[in-house]
């Protein structure tokens, strides 16, 4: 799940969360809520309209995940969120007259993003605007953009090799995480103390820079071996994985101690209300 960002609905902040790899949109729904019906407490009439919804057997409600956001008193807080089409079928049962310039709405940021898709330039164009307002540093953004393409590159590798995207590209993650840094994906983001957060968007330039060593390494070794198959791919991530070792080992040696660190995000990004204002341009 990547970072949580705000968009705009007629002035309004509308908090959301893009998620890569369903490629959906989860948006908050009191923020919802509260464009639409100008409530003055918009989880009092979420909490009421769920209980209504749940009791006529509205299967929307029941599917709508929480996840944390971040709250008007800047700490993250479980908030109700939903995708595109459950929205749709809340908007319905909330009587409103900003109801079809939100769905229009709802559609330009659907076809915002699908350009985006189809054009490669325009996604890292808004990533690397994403992740200026976050207050990462120009060098950690420009190392991030290139593990971007290293991972797209690998993970296309993986597809022409006959892997599944939801069954074995976690597996192969991995095991590449496994050979060069010694964790699974889901014990480096236990050592940084993440949870649901994005772990390359929490790593070190030179963590990111080892990560995209290993799947650069990967990547070669498997245009040049053509492995079909979950065995053949898993020993092509093992042996990238021990490229990137191997250079960590030297560099470690060179430096008197580790380099897996378990500093996240927060450690080494500028506060958003210390960043300089943003240009139109930006």
């Amino acid at each position: 799940m990547e970072q949580s960002e705000i968009k705009l609905f007629e002035g309004q902040n509308i908090r959301y969360v893009w998620d890569e790899e369903k490629e959906q949109y989860f948006f908050s729904v009191v923020d919802v809520i509260q464009v639409l019906t100008e409530s003055a407490n918009p989880q009092t009439y979420w909490r009421v309209l769920k209980k209504r919804l749940l009791a006529e057997g509205n299967e929307t409600v029941t599917n709508c995940n929480a996840l944390k956001l971040p709250a008007a008193d800047g700490k993250m807080r479980l908030t109700d969120v939903a995708t595109t089409e459950q929205l749709l079928r809340l908007i319905q049962s909330i009587p409103s007259k900003k109801a079809e310039p939100f769905k229009l709405w709802l559609a330009e940021v659907g076809r915002q993003r699908l350009e985006q898709l189809q054009d490669p330039e325009q996604s890292i164009e808004q990533a690397i605007r994403d992740y200026r307002r976050l207050g990462y540093s120009e060098a950690w953004i420009n190392q991030r953009i290139k593990t971007i393409e290293v991972r797209k590159a690998l993970t296309d590798e993986w597809k022409r090799g006959g892997m599944q995207e939801d069954r074995d590209y976690a597996a192969l993650t991995d095991i590449i995480s496994k050979a060069w840094s010694g964790m699974t994906t889901r014990e480096y983001k236990r050592h940084k103390g993440l949870r649901k957060e994005n772990l390359r968007d929490n790593m070190t330039n030179v963590e990111l820079m080892l990560n995209g060593l290993a799947e650069a390494a990967a990547t070669e070794l498997s245009q040049r071996e053509n492995p079909q198959g979950f065995r053949e791919n898993a020993e092509i991530a093992q042996r990238g994985g021990n490229v990137a070792h191997v250079a960590r080992e030297q560099l470690e040696h060179e430096l008197g101690g580790t380099v897996i660190s378990s500093k996240r995000a927060l450690h080494f990004t500028t506060p958003p209300d210390e960043l300089p204002l943003a240009t139109e341009e930006e």
